[in-house]
């Protein structure tokens, strides 16, 4: 134990590391820490409008000075939010002999036996005091209560700590025990000296929840937090707050968790209204359930009115769309009555966000549309870390490789790859009762559980298009190493070194053209492209985006280009180009003619996202429209000929790779006799000598006499030699 300096320290409230949650930690500055005189695992004493302890962990270097980190359920416990100051102050604490806990309604019937194990398991060495909250995440995410502690709280709950589990459980929504008034219940026999009083309301979902949305976070809490917990600002600075808040992005990505998250942490109540439910076919009917809702809002202020799917009772207003109309109608004009409506903000979350009516995107009603979008890899990190926050991992686990791979994936599809590699973990559990049960009572989840469940899991922002990370890399292609360099600087350079374009003040290329004969490898080079660049490759061929229909074919351009920027940095690969956009004039298709100016208007963007990269592939260079080979746009044209007989050898030796070459095999006298071979030539002639060799092998066998002669398997110059006559 270090020594106790005695300082109080007047800090702000930050939310915790998304590991922290639950954990009783505060985490705070070197500066501070020297200060306090305390050292890492010791105690202090967070005081709010009510006080908590936590175990002092150091912050990380970001973090500014005079900050202190704490999860949601400590700063219910010490009664402060996000943004509010506390007193901080060192304290020394005993060892808890005896804890009694109060369980939430939900866990009742839990038998003692598993609390207690989960509590020595996770919360050894943690702070706690009376009427605090403490969270067994592997058990429940409903806090449990301290209902007395021998001796006088605070404690420090270690192995010998015995755990009493109360038999009355509480109801969270109260914090007083189930079926009474709320009054609160004495200690059972611990002689606990005067404590706060417990927080008025369970945390729910936190910020903590939350994972890499820190910056969209601010956002909503600026919009949405500042108005309900201090009016009072708005009115001395003589402005209105913020009438609502429209959250836009693809689906599963966390648009409806924050909402619930700002509404507990402000401890405002939470109306969530889906927008079909809001429809009926009775005229007037669905106008009346919208007053009902701001009615009851106006009651149970502070709240939020959260409209989930806004789009499908707010579209845009026409001629054929009746109720539609009126209930759009209805809520513009609620909206513009706000200022009798107390304490209430108005959140929509909507996927379509242009198909909003525009009266309700003007100032005044949505003010501020916030889009939440695809995570990157911090962020699918830190969403990793709070869905496997609890869970037993493996020590092969590695989730910082795990966020690397999984480009596109939104914080629903992680929260389904933890999920399901749990459900592998438990369909392969040992199979002998003794080594079952052994399993039951330490489960884990391994690598190769993570392993199978992303294989089984697609990225939902992406699954309309053949969206992959290659297996194959630049070592898979043989030869065209000017075409791999040019391939680099255009494309690889300006999303692995960003800072230095910044530095030099120089635009990377919007798009690159890869041209030449059928065959020499333009699909392959782009798929190893994104192979080694590590990036979502999005394979578009050419005719699939063509509609006989008028806008169609142009949407489905749009639709590509959205999608890749949701799931960026992607590679967008459209294959055949010259299909979809041949050259205008007087008899081109009038269809051809709208796709080009889709993907001239896409292309002009481009240079705005520096993580959307375009590659595209034709070998009827001539027949594209110059509009899209101008600089620019595809501004970089890379030739991929037919392979010399240096590039044959490269291409004959990456596919002849791992197979069982008889001695008589000469690749540089094969490179040699096979010019004007491409590369898909030589594969194809690579192929077909091997399926003679297993032909002849397996010629008169049955399939098992022949699969225990895989050694035998000699693919021979003879094999070849009549492959090269039939090719």
């Amino acid at each position: 134990m270090s020594s106790q300096a005695g300082t109080d320290l007047v800090m702000t409230v930050r939310a915790a590391e998304k590991r922290d949650a639950g954990r009783g930690v505060a985490r705070i500055p070197e500066s501070a820490r020297k200060a306090l005189g305390v050292l890492s695992g010791d105690t202090v004493v967070i005081e709010g409008s009510r006080r908590s302890v936590a175990k002092v962990w150091p912050a990380g270097p970001d973090v500014p000075d005079g900050v202190v980190q704490i999860d949601a359920d400590t700063r219910a416990n010490a009664g402060a939010k996000v943004g509010e100051s506390v007193t901080v102050s060192a304290r020394e604490v005993e060892d808890a002999e005896v804890i009694h806990l109060a369980p939430p309604e939900t866990l009742k019937r839990v038998p003692t036996g598993i609390i207690q194990r989960a509590i020595t398991r996770d919360l050894d060495g943690r702070p706690v005091s009376v009427n605090e909250r403490i969270r067994l995440e592997r058990i429940s995410s409903t806090p449990f209560r301290i209902v007395s502690t021998t001796p006088d709280s605070p404690v420090r709950i270690t192995s010998d700590t015995e755990i009493v589990v109360e038999g009355e459980s509480y109801d969270p929504a109260t914090r007083a025990p189930a079926g009474t008034d709320g009054q609160q219940t004495g200690s059972s026999g611990s002689g606990s000296g005067p404590q706060s009083p417990p927080p008025e309301k369970p945390s729910g979902v936190s910020y903590e929840d939350i994972g890499g949305l820190d910056n969209e976070l601010e956002l909503v809490r600026e919009m949405v937090e500042l108005p309900l917990s201090e009016p009072e600002l708005f009115q001395k600075l003589n402005i209105d707050p913020p009438r609502g808040v429209l959250l836009y992005g693809p689906p599963g990505t966390g648009k409806t968790l924050i909402a619930k998250a700002v509404a507990n942490e402000v401890n405002a109540s939470f109306i969530n209204i889906s927008g079909p439910e809001v429809m009926s076919k009775y005229k007037g009917e669905s106008e009346e359930k919208i007053r009902e809702t701001f009615e009851r809002a106006r009651k149970e202020s502070p709240a939020i009115v959260f409209f989930d799917e806004i789009d499908s009772i707010a579209g845009k207003r026409d001629d054929e769309s009746d109720v539609e109309n009126r209930v759009v109608a209805q809520l513009l004009s609620l909206m513009d009555g706000l200022e009798s409506r107390g304490d209430v903000v108005v959140i929509g979350a909507t996927n379509r966000v242009d198909s909003l009516d525009p009266a309700l995107r003007r100032g005044g009603r949505f003010d501020r549309e916030i889009e939440i979008g695809v995570p990157d890899e911090g962020g699918r990190r830190e969403i990793l870390d709070v869905h496997t926050r609890g869970m037993p991992l493996a020590d092969d686990v590695n989730l910082d490789k795990i966020a690397s791979r999984t480009h596109g994936f939104v914080g629903a599809d992680l929260d389904s790859v933890v999920s399901e590699a749990a459900m592998v973990a438990i369909r392969n559990r040992p199979a002998e009762d003794e080594e079952r049960a052994a399993w039951n009572q330490n489960p884990s989840v391994s690598r190769s559980d993570f392993e199978a469940a992303l294989a089984s899991v697609e990225p939902s922002a992406m699954r309309e298009y053949i969206a992959e990370q290659p297996n194959v890399d630049f070592s898979d292609v043989g030869g065209l190493d000017d075409a791999k360099q040019t391939l680099r600087e255009a494309i690889e350079w300006p999303l692995s070194y960003g800072p230095l374009f910044e530095a030099a003040n120089t635009s990377p290329p919007s798009g690159v053209l890869l041209y030449g004969p059928p065959g020499t490898g333009k699909t392959l080079l782009a798929r190893a492209l994104a192979g080694e660049s590590g990036v979502n490759f999005i394979r578009v061929d050419g005719p699939e985006l063509l509609d006989r229909y008028v806008g169609e074919s142009e949407k489905a351009v749009r639709k590509v280009f959205e999608r890749a920027r949701q799931s960026a940095p992607s590679i967008i690969f459209l294959d055949e180009l010259d299909a979809i956009a041949g050259e205008r004039d007087e008899d081109s298709n009038e269809v051809t003619e709208r796709v080009v100016s889709q993907l001239l208007t896409e292309l002009d963007g481009l240079a705005e996202n520096p993580n959307l990269v375009v590659l595209a592939a034709t070998n009827r260079r001539e027949f594209i429209d110059r509009a899209l080979l101008r600089p620019g746009r595809l501004d970089t044209h890379i030739e991929v000929p037919e392979p010399d007989e240096a590039g044959r050898r490269k291409i004959l030796e990456v596919k002849t790779e791992g197979k069982p070459l008889g001695e008589d095999v000469d690749l540089d006298e094969l490179a040699s006799e096979t010019a004007g071979y491409t590369g898909a030539d030589v594969e194809a002639l690579v192929r077909d000598a091997s399926m003679r060799a297993i032909r002849e092998l397996a010629d008169g066998l049955s399939p098992e006499e022949a699969n225990a002669k895989t050694d035998e398997l000699i693919i021979e110059a003879r094999h070849f030699e009549a492959a090269k006559k039939r090719l």
